[in-house]
């Protein structure tokens, strides 16, 4: 059984809260819990949410060590941003795949450059929370 890591970034944690007309109603624990039903008996799971940069750094690092097949990340802001979350995954030689809920290119011009897209090995953006699974899908066939 194949263990992959479901990593989001900043305001992720307000699934179903924050801007609804972007990012939907269902929650965080709702995608969870989705995400078990479906892969429960294919992969092992492990998700984790942060606010906080190193704390997204660290368990990177963690992930790596504990030999973990695959990592499905959605940075959120720090997409944008982090270059040092950028260093963490090429660092990792995890197979990353970088997921966003909206079409990053038909928002703000500033969310068009992804300094985490080339550290990965597929970006899907704009599939809904159907990025998810369309990327844990993925990383299981590899």
């Amino acid at each position: 059984m194949k263990k992959i890591a479901i990593l989001n970034g900043p305001n992720l944690d307000r699934l179903g809260k924050r801007e609804p007309e972007i990012y939907g109603s269902t929650t965080l624990a709702d995608l969870e819990s989705q995400m078990r039903s479906e892969f429960g008996t294919t992969a092992q799971l492990e998700f984790f949410q942060s606010n906080h940069e190193g704390a997204l750094i660290d368990k990177i690092a963690a992930l790596a060590d504990a030999k973990f097949d695959g990592v499905v990340i959605n940075g959120g802001a720090f997409t944008h941003t982090s270059v040092a979350l950028r260093d963490a995954l090429l660092g990792s030689k995890l197979s990353a795949v970088e997921v966003h809920i909206s079409n990053i290119y038909k928002r703000e011009e500033f969310r068009h450059l992804s300094y985490t897209a080339p550290a990965c090995i597929a970006v899907i953006t704009g599939l809904g929370l159907e990025g998810y699974f369309a990327a844990v899908r993925f990383l299981l066939k590899r």
